[in-house]
């Protein structure tokens, strides 16, 4: 069976949960792979709007098996609140539907405290964080002091883990004028969550391994988009962890020969939330049209996202990064009634013309979009479900982007609604 995985092919933000959601009614399992409470996915089901930070959108339903991996950096609380709600809604949540690997590491309240104080510091430069810890998450990980899941089944282990956690963490924070952390109280404090979250862990890379050898379908879920990768995005303003397709065999623990398909999900126009470059920013009437046409605002933060023409320079790269077979292209009725729309081709550097997206930030900020002009519809493409639906200039609109960015549609969505949705290529196709 073939096994696929979403990524976000822009700056997140394009629709990956109802994509998602989509595909994960024909899979077995739903794996998210990196990231953590930071991101959100809002689902409408049957009218009903399910909003989820950390929990795979295969949650909501039923007989599918829920993966949160060791990719992923986990806040417990959040994590055990975001159940209560779900279980509020209907939604059964239960060691049988939902596993998390062993070896995934916690986010603290301290590595929150941290990221704040940080972002609040008159002396750094703000990189745009939501503040949740994710990034001071991540560096213990890397830097080998991370609070793990396995680690809260043995309370000397916990001992020994939060005393390297908090020589570092202590030291930072009397830098930042912070008090330090009361090392009893954290651990009393993870001894009352770890029976709840050790209720759901399991040996991931050993259950996906047995699943993919039962020929089961599994979905690799991403959160971000592939521009906030910490490798390949607008470095220093980007996310903590790799979001490319790739991280999905890291973050699982299952290799990268297990992945068949990578669907790349691409709005029809460009957002962005924080800080960083945008080439194709539009700081006038039409990108706040686009943005209140496409209520862009954040799922999980609220934050109000930056809004501009389509980047084909941005999504091209991406697409050769990610390895992407085919891209979901979502939000097209957010173009309607528009009577020309702009497509980025290239940039302009210091009299130079580039086709990518330069690595130093100083010239990305610099970087000027090139632009075509092709003819806008006025016909609403809202709801669709075949390309007889749409209007000619809709289809030479997404052809024209098939063309730039060297990839084919494999889906095309025209409106929050998962049937509205018009099927190119199967990813899912043997």
């Amino acid at each position: 069976m073939a096994n696929v995985v979403v990524v976000g092919a822009q700056w997140g933000d394009e629709g990956k949960g109802k994509i998602v959601d989509w595909l994960s009614e024909r899979a077995d399992v739903i794996a998210r792979f990196q990231g953590g409470h930071n991101a959100g996915h809002t689902l409408v089901i049957d009218g009903k709007v399910f909003k989820l930070s950390l929990l795979p959108s295969g949650i909501v339903r039923g007989g599918k098996l829920s993966v949160i991996g060791n990719g992923v950096v986990l806040d417990p609380w959040a994590l055990l609140a975001e159940i209560e709600t779900l279980r509020g809604q209907g939604v059964t949540v239960t060691p049988e539907t939902l596993m998390i690997a062993e070896n995934t590491p916690l986010i603290l309240p301290v590595h929150g405290e941290l990221d704040r104080a940080r972002e609040g510091h008159a002396a750094v430069a703000r990189i745009g964080t939501t503040g949740r810890g994710i990034g001071p998450a991540y560096e213990d990980k890397v830097g080998r002091r991370a609070i793990r899941v396995a680690d809260l089944a043995d309370p000397e282990t916990l001992d020994l883990r939060i005393g390297r956690l908090l020589t570092h963490h202590n030291a930072l924070r009397a830098g930042l004028g912070l008090d330090a952390v009361d090392a009893e109280a954290l651990k009393a404090g993870l001894m009352e969550v770890a029976p709840k979250i050790l209720s759901f862990a399991a040996p991931v890379w050993k259950v996906m391994h047995e699943a993919r050898r039962a020929g089961k379908r599994i979905l690799f879920e991403g959160a971000q988009g592939a521009l906030l990768d910490v490798d390949f995005g607008t470095y220093p303003y980007v996310t903590s962890s790799n979001t490319l397709a790739g991280m999905a065999a890291v973050g699982t623990g299952l290799g990268p020969t297990a992945i068949d398909f990578v669907l790349g999900i691409v709005k029809a126009y460009t957002t962005r939330v924080g800080e960083g470059p945008f080439p194709t920013e539009l700081q006038d009437e039409t990108g706040q049209r686009l943005g209140e046409r496409g209520r862009e605002f954040g799922t999980v933060t609220g934050r109000k996202r930056r809004c501009g023409w389509f980047d084909a320079v941005l999504v091209r790269q991406t697409c050769a990064t990610s390895g992407v077979t085919g891209i979901a292209l979502t939000k097209l009725d957010v173009l309607d009634g528009f009577e020309t729309l702009k497509i980025c081709t290239g940039y302009e550097l210091d009299g130079e013309r580039l086709d990518y997206l330069p690595t130093a930030s100083e010239q990305q900020a610099r970087v000027r979009p090139i632009y075509e002009e092709v003819p806008g519809w006025s016909e609403s493409t809202e709801g669709a479900r075949s390309w007889a639906d749409l209007p000619g200039n809709a289809v030479k609109y997404v052809r024209r982007i098939e063309e730039l960015i060297q990839c084919p549609v494999a889906l095309l969505s025209t409106s929050p609604e998962r049937e509205d949705t018009i099927l190119v290529t199967d990813p899912f196709a043997d």
